[in-house]
């Protein structure tokens, strides 16, 4: 058995209008709280190369004494224009939706982010965002919806995952929040 601990990013500096913002205030507090709720000793640690996921991640760096590997399959889903009105558009749907209606190419981003996680070591932490945790959370309830949890900013959600079955469990949920795309 595998076990990973996912965690959201802390509350951003931005919404949807800024595709990569800093954490706010309250975002580094979250962090810095995440990080002395984990404590203990170093574990593989890995991240978005997002700034919010990468700011967030330096609080377990610091108790640590270590570096974060940034892994670029565990970012944020891309929406499929730049244009702010139909990303936001595209976005309400895409949370609203299932893999299936939302077609290969984000079948494709889903599978690969399982395949990611299915890959890391046991013990992993892994600073990511709303979509990707919420892909391992519909792995192990057998959901094909985006949403199948609101998980909070900073929330921890743990994993296990049984290599020779592919089969995954949740093992710690992450606190729920209302996610609101305005």
């Amino acid at each position: 058995m595998t076990a990973i601990t996912l965690v959201r990013h802390g509350k951003a500096a931005a919404g949807w209008e800024d595709a990569d913002p800093p954490l706010d205030g309250a975002g580094r507090a979250q962090a810095e709280a995440m990080a002395a709720a984990i404590g203990g000793d170093a574990r593989p640690l890995y991240t978005s190369p997002l700034r919010r996921t990468r700011e967030t991640a330096r609080a377990l760096e610091r108790r640590w004494g270590t570096e974060a590997i940034v892994e670029p399959a565990v970012s944020e889903v891309v929406a499929p224009t730049s244009d702010l009105n139909e990303r936001l558009s595209w976005l309400r749907g895409f949370l609203s939706g299932t893999y299936a209606a939302a077609g290969p190419t984000y079948e494709e981003w889903r599978d690969r982010v399982l395949a990611t996680l299915r890959a890391l070591p046991d013990g992993a932490v892994v600073v990511t965002h709303f979509v990707a945790i919420n892909v391992a959370i519909g792995k192990a309830w057998g959901d094909d919806r985006v949403t199948c949890q609101p998980v909070d900013n900073c929330s921890r959600t743990t994993i296990e995952i049984d290599p020779s079955t592919d089969s995954w469990r949740i093992v710690e949920l992450g606190a729920a929040a209302q996610t609101v795309v305005n």
